[in-house]
């Protein structure tokens, strides 16, 4: 399962934990403006994928032009159409491409979106259409797109966060349980003539869901990522956005589930205006950057970073 989150302090700050068992040999990879995804584009692109007979399945990613998107397990709700033609038709596979490539806003995406319709054509036999759901994000606003059996569903995201099941709507609705958790130290409401007393900092936010569960995952993400504070200092905006996805990493060893453990394998941060793409992993808590400014984005082949994998430790 997975989380992702916006934040914005002098920009926008993206990303998101994936969290899953195994690895499959995703990378950091830059599609410049000249990569032919089999479709019309025309803005380089920089995110983690896993790139298949030549060709980057991003799991999240930027242009660059600030636009940044990414794709969520949604395992038993996502639903795509039959293949049947249509010039409106877009493989689920290709759907961050499609965006990201040719769109510069979360107003022009969301226009396109309205237009569309995703399908199950695969990638491949051994690469079969995954069943996500996304947030897509700008400068100014966050949406969240679900194409179900009802067709395709677009939510303003005011919360700002994305986790898994159950859909977006259901996810909001579940927040309104927790309207009353807040930063600040509470008053004795329960018994004003009883002498109670604040024995802790942080009573405020009891009753913040704990658990791994996305629906907790969703909540305290939320909590986290509304009540963030951000200083001036020059990382501060990424700084805060990896500290708001590290409220909901997952420990290997405390989600087990058939195939092992569900862990945070990497945290990623689009730095919008800067155009850098930072990432965290499990076993390297340093934070890794690849600036798709300082490569030639007009080139055509894809660029790609294999993962600083080996922790790096500073002795001081």
């Amino acid at each position: 399962m997975c989380t992702a989150a916006s934040f914005r302090k002098g920009g926008l700050y993206f990303g998101r934990t994936l969290d899953h068992n195994l690895s499959y040999g995703e990378e950091v990879v830059i599609a410049p403006r000249g990569f032919d995804f089999g479709f019309g584009g025309k803005f380089a692109v920089v995110g983690m994928a896993l790139v298949a007979e030549g060709y980057p399945l991003f799991y999240d990613a930027m242009n660059e032009k600030g636009l940044c998107m990414a794709g969520l397990n949604f395992v038993g709700n996502a639903h795509y159409s039959q293949p049947s033609g249509d010039k409106n038709e877009v493989a689920q596979y290709q759907f961050i491409p499609h965006i990201l490539s040719r769109f510069t806003n979360v107003d022009e995406a969301e226009e396109e979106i309205k237009k569309i319709k995703l399908t199950n054509r695969p990638f491949s036999d051994s690469l079969p259409c995954a069943e996500l759901h996304w947030m897509i994000s700008d400068e100014k606003r966050d949406i969240v797109v679900e194409s179900m059996r009802g067709g395709m569903n677009i939510y303003d995201n005011r919360a700002g966060v994305l986790a898994n099941n159950p859909p977006f709507a259901e996810q909001m609705l579940n927040l309104s349980d927790y309207m009353h958790l807040s930063a600040a130290q509470p008053r004795n409401s329960l018994c004003p003539s009883a002498d109670l007393q604040r024995y802790s900092l942080g009573m405020g936010a009891i009753g913040l869901p704990g658990d791994l569960s996305s629906r907790s995952r969703f909540v305290r993400a939320a909590f986290v990522r509304n009540n963030c504070v951000c200083g001036g200092e020059k990382y501060g905006g990424v700084n805060a956005l990896f500290n708001i996805l590290g409220s909901v990493r997952q420990v290997r060893g405390c989600n087990a589930f058939e195939d092992g453990y569900e862990t945070t394998l990497y945290t990623s941060c689009c730095d919008a205006s800067a155009g850098v793409y930072y990432y965290t992993l499990y076993e390297n808590h340093a934070i890794t950057g690849v600036d798709m400014r300082s490569r030639d984005l007009a080139s055509s082949a894809l660029m790609r970073f294999p993962l600083e994998r080996e922790e790096r430790i500073t002795l001081q």
